[in-house]
C-alpha cells in the first residue's frame, strides 16, 4: 500500500469520527430556531438548573479533589500490598452502571441508613437535597481527577522531594511546595474531567435527588413528559454552556510548553 493510499485511509477516518460526532450536534443546531433558543435561556426553570449543576460540579470537584491530592500522591509514590486492587476499586465508578451506582449510594446515604441517621441529626438530608447531588457527582467524577493526579505525581522527579527532604524541610510542606506545583499541570487537567464528568451526570443523580432538578435531569424530563420539540432547545443550551465551559477551562491549563511552540 502506497504512503498516499494509507494517508488518504487515515484522514477518511479521523473524518467520519469527527461526523460522528458533529453530525447530532449539527441537527439540534438546524432543528432550533434562535427565538425558541433565547426563550429557553429566560426559562427560569432552566436557569436555575444549570446554576445549581455548575454549582453542584464545581462544589463536588473542589471538595473531594483537595481531599484526594494525598491518596493520589501515595498511589504514585509508594508500592504497598493490594495497590493493584485498590486502582482496580478507584476505577470501578466508571465501569458500573450509573444508575446501579446511585442504588448503592441511596442505600448509604438513606435516611435509615447509620451515614444518613447521623446526617439527619444535624439537619442534613442528602435525599432530594443539592447535598445529595454533589455526592453522586464525585463518585462518578473522582477517578478521572485521582488517576490524572497520580500521573502528574509519578512525573515529578523523587530528588526533587528528597532534596527539599534533606535541606530538612517537613514533608508536609514538601508536598505542597514542590510535589504539587510540579505536579499542577495534571491536577488542574483532572479537575477540569472531573468538573466535566460531574456536570453531564444523570443516572446517580436521578436515583438520589430528582428534585431539584439538574439540567439533565431536566432535558430526560422534559423528553419523557412532552416530547423531542420540548427538550431539544434546553439540551442545546446545555451542550453550549458546557462546551464553552470546557474550552475554557482546558485554554487556561494548556500545556506552557505548547503555548511556546
Amino acid at each position: 500500500m502506497s504512503s498516499r493510499a494509507f494517508n488518504l485511509i487515515l484522514t477518511s477516518g479521523l473524518a467520519l469520527i469527527l461526523l460522528f460526532i458533529l453530525a447530532p450536534l449539527g441537527g439540534m443546531i438546524f432543528k432550533t430556531p434562535l427565538s425558541v433558543l433565547f426563550e429557553t435561556a429566560t426559562d427560569k426553570e432552566v436557569t436555575n438548573s444549570i446554576l445549581l449543576t455548575i454549582s453542584a460540579s464545581f462544589t463536588a470537584t473542589l471538595i473531594f479533589a483537595l481531599l484526594s491530592l494525598p491518596a493520589a500522591w501515595l498511589l504514585a509514590r509508594r508500592n504497598f500490598p493490594l495497590k493493584r486492587l485498590i486502582l482496580g476499586i478507584i476505577d470501578l465508578p466508571v465501569v458500573i452502571p450509573h444508575t446501579a451506582a446511585g442504588i448503592a449510594l441511596l442505600g448509604l446515604v438513606s435516611r435509615d441508613s447509620t451515614l444518613g441517621r447521623l446526617a439527619d441529626s444535624i439537619g442534613i438530608d442528602f435525599i432530594g437535597h443539592p447535598s445529595g447531588i454533589v455526592l453522586a457527582m464525585a463518585f462518578v467524577s473522582l477517578p478521572f481527577f485521582i488517576n490524572a493526579a497520580r500521573e502528574g505525581f509519578a512525573s515529578v522527579p523523587v530528588r526533587f522531594e528528597h532534596a527539599a527532604l534533606n535541606l530538612g524541610i517537613s514533608p508536609f510542606r514538601v508536598f505542597f511546595t514542590v510535589s504539587v506545583p510540579l505536579a499542577s499541570r495534571h491536577i488542574v487537567s483532572g479537575a477540569v474531567m472531573m468538573f466535566a464528568r460531574g456536570m453531564s451526570e444523570f443516572g446517580a443523580i436521578v436515583i438520589i435527588a430528582y428534585q431539584p432538578m439538574t439540567t439533565p435531569v431536566l432535558i430526560f424530563e422534559r423528553f419523557s413528559s412532552f416530547g423531542l420539540q420540548y427538550a431539544r432547545p434546553v439540551a442545546l443550551l446545555f451542550i453550549i454552556i458546557s462546551v464553552a465551559m470546557f474550552l475554557i477551562m482546558r485554554l487556561l491549563t494548556k500545556d506552557p510548553e505548547n503555548v511556546r511552540n
